[in-house]
């Protein structure tokens, strides 16, 4: 393996945590928040010196990756960034936990949004701003993951060949370095937009910041205990809505749209979520009386984003279809987890291709992905099939590991939905109130170590150890 060049890359994914840091002191000092400034200078130290030391030992190494390289990578950049993340709850003076502190980290990165911290508007605010930021800089890792180096052809398990046309494999430093920049100024372009829309609804300044980094990552943190204290008029449940649905659509959709006069071809799958998304509210909207259209808006895209944030609390019936929809996710290329509804079309669709060639032997069965030009291949059933076994094998495995904290079985099922999905609790799943803080520390570890998992699929973890164990 090349330690190197994996230890040259992880120093690239080091300064942008130190960056974050700094502003952090500046906001703490020009804001008079000096009670945890001391943590956020301690963060800035410890990751630049790692991003350096790291630049150092690796700058002369061979800069290419194979795919068992690049997981490798992406564990290490998890596990290094939520270390980083932690010192400042770790360091605060809340008294938090180690554990605790890298359960949040780890929650924050990942976009999940548990929290061990019950009273949100009692910290300070620059750990909330933090806290965001963990969900803003998880997201930004990600998508250069799912563009730079899920989109390897040999282990295409993403499927990202299907809604973005370049190989995205690692080749050259300065191939890894010009995507990077540009998922980097479109991300911050999404946010600054969010951030803008928010502010002209009338949301307070500092909120709509927050918001705007836990909106664009389709994560859970809030700057206050629930979005209800933050989100008051239709105006501003409609940003909302246009807000979530840009987290769940592909994130070059923006991108092509302001380039490109012709997207249609390009982007059949992000129709095909909205299409779907209308479907869902519809159905609801028959159906659910004690609920106004914006809030069933709001908790269907809430939930097909992986969000999980809520206004209101549905009636306990409809949980399991909101359950539901997060297992479905959003775009591949987007920050939403869950299996994703490109995978669930092509396993529906094969299905019903198998029944009628059973049929009418003679029939040609249409192959092509939501009228695209591409097609289903028998690989792309293959892994559709494999993610969909792993999924409910992951939920399993969580649920009977958490069944021995205390939690019920029907509370340990959706949390360990919502953990696959990295979805956060919310009023509309009905999830019985769940104390992170206190659950026993093998439960707090499965869930951070499934919370990954959820980002990076189960299929990755066992190739990794496959090769480790086999290797020629």
């Amino acid at each position: 393996m090349n330690y190197k060049a994996i230890i040259y890359y992880l120093s690239l994914f080091c300064f942008p945590i130190s960056l974050i840091a700094f502003v952090h002191i500046l906001y703490s000092s020009y804001f008079d928040y000096f009670l945890n400034i001391d943590s956020y200078v301690a963060t800035l130290i410890i990751s630049i010196f790692t991003g350096t030391s790291f630049l150092f030992l690796g700058k002369k190494a061979d800069k290419k990756l194979n795919f068992y390289e690049q997981i490798f990578l992406i564990l290490l950049t998890y596990i290094i960034s939520a270390l980083f993340v932690s010192i400042p709850f770790y360091l605060s003076n809340y008294q938090v936990p180690f554990i605790n502190s890298i359960f949040e980290s780890f929650s924050g990165i990942t976009g999940t949004g548990f929290s061990t911290f019950k009273n949100i508007k009692y910290l300070d605010p620059t750990l909330i701003l933090w806290r965001s930021s963990s969900q803003w800089i998880g997201g930004l890792y990600f998508l250069i993951f799912l563009v730079l180096l899920f989109s390897n052809k040999q282990f295409n398990f993403k499927m990202n060949y299907l809604t973005y046309s370049s190989d995205g494999s690692v080749n050259t430093e300065n191939n890894i370095k010009d995507i990077s920049l540009k998922i980097f100024f479109l991300y911050a372009s999404l946010t600054i937009f969010i951030f803008i829309i928010l502010k002209v609804s009338g949301i307070r300044l500092y909120n709509s910041l927050n918001l705007s980094m836990t909106l664009v990552s389709a994560g859970g943190f809030l700057p206050s205990n629930s979005l209800g204290q933050i989100i008051n008029s239709n105006y501003q449940k409609i940003v909302l809505i246009f807000s979530l649905l840009l987290s769940m659509i592909n994130f070059f959709f923006v991108y092509n749209l302001f380039n490109k006069r012709i997207i249609t071809k390009e982007h059949n799958e992000d129709y095909a979520i909205i299409i779907s998304s209308i479907i869902f509210i519809i159905m609801l909207l028959v159906s659910v009386n004690n609920l106004d259209a914006f809030d069933i808006i709001i908790n269907v895209l809430s939930s097909l984003s992986n969000s999980g944030l809520s206004l209101k609390q549905g009636p306990e019936n409809i949980s399991l279809y909101f359950i539901l929809l997060t297992i479905i996710g959003g775009s591949i290329i987007s920050n939403t987890s869950g299996i994703k509804l490109i995978r669930i079309y092509i396993l529906f669709k094969s299905t019903g291709g198998e029944i009628i060639r059973l049929i009418r032997p003679n029939n040609i069965i249409n192959q092509k992905i939501f009228n695209s030009d591409k097609k289903i291949n028998n690989e792309d059933i293959k892994i559709a099939f494999f993610i969909f076994i792993s999924f409910f094998i992951s939920l399993f495995f969580l649920s009977a590991v958490l069944l021995f904290d205390n939690i019920n079985f029907e509370n340990s099922f959706k949390l360990s939905v919502l953990t696959l999905t990295n979805t956060t609790i919310s009023d509309m799943f009905n999830v019985s109130d769940i104390n992170f803080a206190y659950l026993l520390t093998s439960s707090k570890i499965s869930l951070i170590i499934f919370m990954i998992i959820g980002k990076i699929e189960l299929i990755s973890i066992i190739l990794l150890i496959k090769n480790i164990l086999f290797k020629n």
